[in-house]
């Protein structure tokens, strides 16, 4: 009775803890809530900060940033108008990808004046629109607008409101839109399903599995267009470098706070409803895998911190800001004494837009700050805007690239590419690239570093002795990222400090099996007084043919679930940072500290990429490391779904360039035809070349081999 009792306890302690994993949760979505909580210190923040900053790189393909190839502008079609001009405007962001959109200068220029980007939301041509009449009248009768001629375009309202006020305006349209012609709007914005000719592993498409594991997304391209942008507008002999602002509404709210956030050139921002601790962004070109992964749009606005920012509410996903998201602004604002740099205009009466009230908020916190020396408040005058066909780029003079052609947008992919991997090449092939390069963007992948593996407790389920050694088996949680690792620990009672993480495609049952016999390689460390530890990756079980989890979002795209949540190939390295955590900084446990002398960690069976990405990280943590790869290739995966699918997994040099990341530290290689170039140039750089084994010969003989290397 008293056993059966004691197997009771057992089984609850053991369901109750597979139940509290948080990683069974619902998965997060665009919609959920994403608070913003300042750190304690300006020191936190700035390590925050640089982490947040590098992952919207990642996520959106500018880490590290293509190579600015020349802008080739064409400025042409001047409109002389009251105390401004309006020209036309085309460059290339990369060779053959064109920027368009109209610039805005002050007629009269003397010195240095402000230069400003106005970037738009999704309102189809929108640079190019006219409010209809009806629709006019109900806002001015609301109070959104104010005059029936100039409130038929609200752009050229702005832009020439801030031409008057002495600044140089540049307004580019977003993909898709108005003149931006060679991407389509129905698939930057309305993408919904997988094209299976745009799905391959060469010449591939946006939105394809193979873009999205090259960070490839409709987000950086925007967001590539408006650093292009900036340097476009920079390179006006007329243009203070010190007094550049960035305003937008809506998705051009988001193209503000990103560029802001990733762009020190930016002084002065204003991002006009998004700026929320709700919805994040419903469209395609405001999301990204990996880009709100444990962050949001308030965080993201609060890296431009302590410059000048305002923002706004309004009846919509913003309309909590002024208690949700600006309070904590203010206080991290105040932490740098800045408190007066951070500004809400509240309009929670208003719908979704960038109205006049709106409008005179930004002309007047830009006076304050820019110190133009206009009348405060500033509000606009009446006018007559341009009709489309005098603000439109292309011409006769000036023809149209081809409309939306698929060959273009492989290529362009293509492009972008080949130009990474030239910079990745190099990087991987110094000491210095790797650890400031490659294994930045690896922490990104992850989405964890093994400095924040967590604080890991061993709880104990069962205990069986072996004659040589003792067989446990029980959990290692993880208090600090609520998650949990089950594992089994076969321990010599003559242990010698060595341990071994056996990690298996089958689990625990790689090591040891229900029948109580042991794997042979396995048994081998043990004889010869190593501790063998195998564990249950997150939901290793049942796996085959599996697809991982995605957000209900019926729109195929991978951004809507892995830019919120992390891949299931990021939650098992997860686990791997945690077990080594754990090895590292117990003091309790099979194989406590500071009896342990050296960590080694094998990879077998589908694991072997996991421990390379989990052991890139953990750095000397880990004393040796034997994988087998099977020839593995995150290039290669064609489902989004697929369990070892990594957003980013192949952009960085691909397996190889996460492998990489083990030098200098010894490394026992199989699963490959010859050793890649990419391992074998780090192992060099490191002066370890030596330090590299590779296994070529038959399958069943890889784990004895590897056991005879790993008691070396």
């Amino acid at each position: 009775m008293k056993h059966f009792i004691a197997l009771v306890v057992l089984l609850c302690v053991a369901v109750t803890a597979s139940a509290a994993d948080v990683r069974h949760q619902p998965l997060k979505d665009l919609n959920g809530y994403f608070p913003f909580n300042p750190p304690e210190s300006l020191d936190q923040w700035e390590q925050r900060k640089e982490y947040v900053r590098r992952q919207i790189l990642v996520a959106t393909g500018l880490w590290p940033m293509p190579t600015k190839t020349p802008l080739n502008p064409v400025v042409h079609g001047k409109i002389e108008r009251d105390g401004y001009t309006v020209e036309k405007v085309y460059f290339e962001s990369a060779p053959g990808f064109f920027v368009t959109g109209n610039l805005y200068r002050p007629t009269n220029v003397q010195g240095k004046v402000p230069g400003v980007m106005l970037a738009h939301g999704h309102r189809k041509d929108a640079r190019l629109y006219l409010t209809p009449e009806n629709t006019l009248r109900n806002q001015i009768a609301d109070g959104a607008e104010r005059f029936e001629r100039a409130g038929r375009s609200t752009y050229q309202s702005q832009c020439r409101q801030l031409a008057q006020m002495g600044c140089v305006v540049w307004q580019w349209d977003m993909l898709g839109d108005s003149d931006s012609i060679q991407l389509s709007r129905e698939l930057v914005h309305g993408f919904a399903k997988q094209r299976p000719e745009m799905n391959t592993t060469k010449d591939w498409g946006l939105f394809s599995p193979q873009a999205e594991s090259h960070c490839q997304n409709v987000m950086g391209l925007q967001t590539l267009n408006a650093v292009r942008g900036l340097d476009f507008l920079l390179s006006l002999p007329e243009v203070d470098p010190q007094r550049v602002a960035v305003t937008g509404a809506s998705g051009g709210g988001t193209q503000t706070m990103i560029l802001a956030a990733i762009d020190d050139r930016i002084k002065l921002s204003f991002p006009v409803v998004m700026v929320s601790t709700a919805m994040q962004g419903g469209c395609t070109c405001e999301n990204a895998s990996l880009l709100r992964v444990n962050t949001g749009n308030v965080e993201f606005a609060a890296l431009a911190a302590p410059k000048p920012q305002g923002m706004n509410s309004a009846d919509d996903w913003t309309k909590e800001m002024a208690t949700k998201g600006f309070p904590e602004l203010q206080q991290l604002y105040a932490a740098y004494g800045k408190q007066n740099n951070v500004f809400l205009k509240r309009g929670e009466h208003f719908p979704h837009n960038y109205n006049a009230v709106t409008r005179s908020a930004f002309y007047t916190f830009l006076n304050k700050h820019f110190k133009l020396g206009a009348q405060a408040p500033v509000i606009e005058q009446d006018f007559d805007p341009l009709p489309p066909e005098q603000l439109t780029v292309w011409d006769d003079q000036h023809p149209a690239p081809q409309a939306a052609d698929p060959d273009f947008e492989r290529n362009l992919l293509a492009w972008f590419t080949a130009d990474a991997e030239q910079q990745l090449r190099a990087a991987a092939a110094t000491p210095e690239g790797l650890r400031d390069v490659i294994r930045p963007a690896a922490e990104v992948l992850i989405g964890r570093s093994y400095a924040n593996a967590g604080d890991v407790q061993w709880a104990l389920q069962d205990e069986q002795d072996r004659g040589d050694y003792l067989q446990q088996t029980g959990a290692l949680l993880n208090k600090t990222h609520g998650e949990e690792v089950h594992v089994v620990w076969l321990r010599p009672k003559q242990w010698n400090g060595r341990v071994v993480i056996w990690l298996d495609g089958a689990g625990q049952a790689a090591v040891c099996s229900d029948d109580g016999s042991v794997n042979p390689a396995a048994m081998k460390l043990v004889q010869a007084g190593a501790a063998v530890l195998g564990a249950d990756l997150f939901d290793q079980e049942g796996e085959a043919g599996k697809q991982t989890r995605v957000v209900a979002n019926p729109r195929e795209f991978a951004g809507y679930t892995f830019g919120y949540n992390h891949a299931l190939f990021a939650q098992r390295a997860h686990d791997v940072l945690s077990i080594v955590s754990f090895l590292r900084h117990a003091k309790e446990g099979p194989c406590p500290n500071p009896k342990l002398k050296t960590i080694a960690i094998a990879g077998w069976h589908g694991t072997g990429p996991i421990v390379a990405a989990a052991g890139g990280l953990a750095g000397d943590a880990i004393d040796r490391t034997a994988l087998d790869t099977q020839g593995f290739r995150f290039g290669q995966v064609l489902d989004y779904r697929d369990p070892m699918f990594l957003p980013g997994g192949a952009k960085y040099l691909d397996l190889p360039g996460l492998i990489a990341l083990q030098a200098p530290r010894p490394l026992w290689l199989a699963g490959e035809s010859q050793t890649p170039a990419t391992i074998t140039a780090a192992y060099q750089a490191t002066s370890q070349a030596n330090g590299l084994v590779t296994f070529t010969g038959e399958a069943e003989k890889q784990q004895a081999a590897a056991s005879e290397w790993l008691l070396k």
